[in-house]
């Protein structure tokens, strides 16, 4: 039986997802002859964690209580009463994360698995790695970070996992790797990577009004609470960066141009999402129903993607044919084509659910499987 020591970080809905599709795929796993250890979990504040990290994790009820504990907004402290396990708190748990990689990376192996959605982890990371460890993230922000902290998580690129950091469980970094190492050149990406861009783009084409659409957006749970952490395109900047970073481009985020769909007059720092929502919405449905009419005329559809050709990276709306993959889409699935020697007339599409706790933890879990060839 192959085993594989992890630690996670992050406990949203993702990583509590991640906790329990584990749990629940232990038969299937040991049919393969791998078990996977979870020796400690973290969020901002603090650390649970095995007390024998050599031999033994935290058991499976004590994964899905700590689900419960924190889907009800509590501490994770409070499970120390529940199983045996020790337990510390922020800046300290820091600390022992990173002991536990010096401990276990080059002993047994040890998996650093990232679903926060912080800045922080850089550092942990980068130690982790340098102490023999392997990393799997569905964080995007690491790997958007600057180019310095990007090469030095790379430094040893088997040990890297990060399908989850642009097109969830989708097969995107995988494909582009594939396509890199067969030596046929990437002439173009352009995609989709926004369920609740794609949503919304496809709703105004129908003739909704784009503040309606964003309303249903909200109610439905596509988009983050402020929906203009959505509308404004970052998430799909990052996105692109990763992907441009791949094909080998030395750029950062300050590269991109990003076409937000809200001017800076209605951003966080001058209207409150209230007033966003009631008033500042409606300002913005004449100029995109225009454009819609506009691109309809032409025969195309107006979808919000990244474009990557050449040194070139921009994120916004495009008008597309009507007839394309792209042009196709309806509702929040994610779409990419990609331009190659090989697929040069008809690009390779992926498409697919590319949002979702349940379908990112399910790719964070396949990426941690995927790794396992590193452990003897």
């Amino acid at each position: 039986m192959k085993n594989i020591p992890l630690i996670l970080i992050g406990c949203g809905g993702v990583g509590r997802q991640l906790l329990q599709h584990i749990v629940s795929c232990r038969s299937l796993h040991s049919t393969q002859g791998l078990c996977l250890r979870v020796v400690g979990v973290g969020d901002s504040k603090s650390l649970v964690v095995t007390e024998d990290l050599l031999h033994k994790g935290l058991d499976d009820s004590f994964l899905l209580e700590l689900c419960r504990v924190k889907s009800a907004g509590e501490s994770l402290s409070k499970l120390c009463d529940f199983g045996e396990c020790q337990a510390f708190v922020h800046p300290e748990s820091q600390g022992k994360i990173v002991e536990i990689a010096s401990q276990l990376g080059r002993k047994t192996g040890l998996v650093f698995v990232d679903c926060s959605a912080s800045s922080d982890t850089v550092a942990v990371l980068k130690q982790a790695i340098d102490m023999g460890c392997c990393a799997v993230m569905a964080n995007k922000k690491p790997l958007t970070s600057t180019m310095e902290d990007f090469k030095k998580l790379f430094t040893y690129p088997r040990r890297i996992r990060h399908e989850s950091t642009v097109g969830a469980g989708l097969p995107v970094i995988a494909s582009l790797n594939r396509i890199i190492s067969s030596g046929d050149p990437i002439h173009q990406i352009i995609g989709s990577l926004s369920g609740t861009l794609g949503y919304v783009m496809s709703q105004v084409e129908d003739g909704k009004p784009l503040s309606q659409v964003v309303r249903d957006a909200k109610s439905l749970g596509y988009t983050e609470p402020d929906p203009r952490d959505d509308l404004g395109g970052m998430d799909v900047a990052r996105k692109a960066l990763i992907l441009a970073r791949i094909l080998g481009h030395q750029i950062n985020l300050d590269s991109i141009q990003i076409d937000s769909l809200y001017p800076k007059e209605m951003g966080p720092d001058v209207m409150k999402v209230e007033d966003f929502l009631d008033s500042g919405l409606l300002l913005l449905d004449k100029d995109i129903q225009d454009r819609v009419e506009k691109a309809a005329s032409n025969g195309n559809v107006l979808r919000y993607v990244c474009v990557i050709k050449g040194s070139r990276c921009e994120v916004g709306i495009q008008e597309l044919p009507k007839n394309s993959p792209l042009g196709r889409l309806r509702g929040s699935d994610n779409v990419l084509e990609i331009y190659t020697r090989c697929y040069r007339d008809q690009p390779l599409v992926i498409q697919g659910a590319g949002a979702g706790n349940d379908t990112t933890a399910a790719g964070v879990l396949a990426d941690i499987v995927d790794i396992q060839d590193l452990f003897s």
